[in-house]
């Protein structure tokens, strides 16, 4: 029964899809997101004051940032070697930052540092490479393609040539690495790719490419599909391995499921909620209380990380909370305690860490904290 449910709802997807225009602006933010974030932080009200005033001391908020391009980023296990990688994502998200600021601040010159940035990597990238290529794309890809949809709707200086280039290089050159998925790979790893093509389906209207990224992050044969990288309960295919990378699952799947809506489709509510109950399972177990565990039987049958929930990283908290409280708990009203507790540790989500969309604060906080 379950199993027809899933497919009927598949199908009213595909029915409520077929023939629909992109919205635009429509990745993580779309133009009512952005108007809202700029009337907050011009009438100074927080959180948005101060999670604004942390993203202009950034070093990626400069107007004098300079972009590294390279024309083979090549990154291997545990980032050895690392010929161009930081940099790769490092400038993607200077160029997601830049786009912010383009945005409040409407000062040129904002948007012609992004410009800048992407017509650096479109004029030198030739490929990416080694094992970890796909991660790259995935935590890379997102930042670079919402900020070019930021520019592209909301800008009139990027010169169709230039935008043209950069497509090329999202198409030609990010595409191939990650359109066949990493399937027996962790679930972190899946995640970042659904993200990230999600995004390039969107800002080059390209259905085909979306709808791919869409169907995989619900059921797809991956640890990193809603599906898979949950159990009921809320368990991550990562808990026995440290919380720094489910953290990274979470933050994926979560950025996925507000691209999802933005164009009017729930990937948050899949399962009955399991990505809800993915992040209060987490936050209640960093939040310093037990949760249940049992050793995770993957999607392809192995059991991984043995019989007891990994204490690593349970103290570090990432910017990953934000965004899915604002659906869960502003949006629809449901209560996430738990994560409302990560929230006040890591308020102004920020600049922690390169894998992460920053400033989520900034774009998705709705009420200041009581």
């Amino acid at each position: 029964m379950g199993r027809l449910i899933l497919i009927a709802q598949c199908m009213m997807v595909c029915i409520a899809m077929y023939g629909q225009d992109f919205v635009h602006p429509g990745m993580l933010h779309n133009a009512g997101d952005l108007e809202y974030m700029r009337s907050r932080v011009l009438a100074g009200e927080e959180p948005w004051k101060t999670a604004w005033d942390s993203l202009k001391v950034s070093e990626l908020a400069q107007l004098d940032y300079q972009p590294t391009p390279y024309a083979v980023v090549a990154n291997g296990p545990y980032n050895n070697p690392d010929v161009g990688g930081r940099e790769f994502v490092q400038d993607g998200g200077a160029a997601y930052t830049m786009a912010l600021q383009w945005f409040v601040s409407k000062d040129a010159a904002y948007a012609e540092k992004v410009i800048e940035i992407f017509n650096a990597w479109s004029a030198t990238l030739d490929s990416v490479t080694n094992h970890n290529r796909q991660l790259k794309v995935g935590t890379a890809g997102i930042k670079y393609l919402n900020a070019a949809e930021i520019i592209k709707h909301t800008y009139n200086g990027w010169k169709e040539s230039d935008r043209k280039a950069f497509e090329e290089m999202v198409l030609q050159v990010w595409y191939p690495v990650i359109e066949d998925w990493t399937p027996k790979n962790n679930g972190n790893w899946d995640a970042a790719n659904i993200q990230t093509m999600m995004c390039m389906g969107i800002f080059l209207d390209r259905r085909d490419i979306f709808d791919k990224a869409y169907r995989f992050a619900i059921d797809g044969d991956t640890n990193g599909s809603i599906k898979n990288y949950f159990t009921d309960n809320g368990q991550c295919q990562e808990s026995g391995r440290d919380q720094q990378h489910v953290q990274m699952g979470l933050a994926f799947l979560g950025c996925a499921a507000e691209i999802a809506w933005k164009q009017g489709l729930d990937l948050y509510g899949v399962f009955n909620n399991r990505l809800y109950r993915g992040f209060e399972y987490t936050a209640k177990y960093m939040s310093g209380e037990e949760v249940p565990f049992a050793e995770y039987l993957t999607w392809y049958g192995k059991y991984v990380y043995g019989k007891e929930i990994s204490t690593g990283q349970r103290d570090k908290v990432f910017p990953v909370w934000e965004r899915v409280y604002h659906h869960f708990h502003d949006r629809l009203g449901m209560e996430m305690p738990y994560t409302r507790r990560m929230i006040e540790k890591s308020r102004p989500e920020g600049l922690v860490n390169q894998s992460f969309m920053p400033w989520a604060t900034l774009t998705s906080a709705d009420f200041p904290p009581k």
